[in-house]
Parts: structure tokens; C-alpha cells; sequence
């Protein structure tokens, strides 16, 4: 639950659970210049159309490129760790090369996630 109360100067918010008698005395006091929201209901954020949109579009190139940023490598670091030339691994960022198994693997294991999200 949310109460937003706005009235010059005083501007407050509260959340969580909040003891009816606090709602009664506000809207004693504040009357129509406060509003009750109730945000309860949670949707998870990948039943969202923008999300399944957005995620559509995502390529294995961006998938790897979000991870290696996440985990503050440079093209250069993670072609180290690959044994493959920076060259490589920016092919493979811009989708003009596409990630083989055998290095989706080994992303897996750099990353921490499923192979699958790099194929």
C-alpha cells in the first residue's frame, strides 16, 4: 500500500503495511488532497511485453557484451582468458562471427551462466 499525501509544503509518503488508524487520521486531516494506492499485485518483469519485446531482439553478440561489461572486462581481458584475439571476440559482439559451442562453454563457466544463453 502506498499513501501520498501533497499538500504545500508538506509532501510525505509512506509504504508497507501501515495501521489503519494512521490512514484514518490522514484522511481526517488531508481529506481529497491525499491518495491511497494499493500496490500489492506484482507481475514478474519477464511476463512484461516490453520485456518479451526487448528480449526478442537480443542477440547472442548483446548477451555476451552485457556479461563481459557486468563483470568489467575489456574485449582484450576476455580474449585472454578465451585464448582467441580481441579481434574475435568484438566479431562476435557485432554478430559478424557467431559464438561456437566449445566458447559458449567456456563463457558459461567465465560467467556463471547457462552455455545457452550465448548460442
Amino acid at each position: 500500500m502506498l499513501v501520498v499525501v501533497k499538500k504545500p509544503p508538506t509532501e510525505f509518503v509512506m509504504r508497507g503495511n501501515i495501521p489503519r488508524k494512521y490512514i484514518t487520521m490522514l484522511k481526517k486531516e488531508y481529506g481529497n488532497e491525499m491518495s491511497i494506492e494499493d500496490d500489492d499485485e506484482m507481475v514478474s518483469v519477464t511476463d512484461m511485453d516490453w520485456y518479451k519485446a526487448q528480449k526478442a531482439k537480443e542477440t547472442p553478440g548483446d548477451t555476451l557484451r552485457f556479461y563481459r561489461k557486468l563483470h568489467g572486462m575489456t574485449q582484450s581481458s576476455l580474449a585472454e582468458k578465451l585464448e582467441i584475439t580481441k579481434q574475435k571476440v568484438s566479431n562476435m559482439e557485432h554478430n559478424l562471427k557467431p559464438i561456437s559451442r566449445k566458447t559458449a562453454y567456456q563463457l558459461s563457466e567465465i560467467f556463471g551462466v547457462a552455455p545457452g544463453r550465448f548460442i
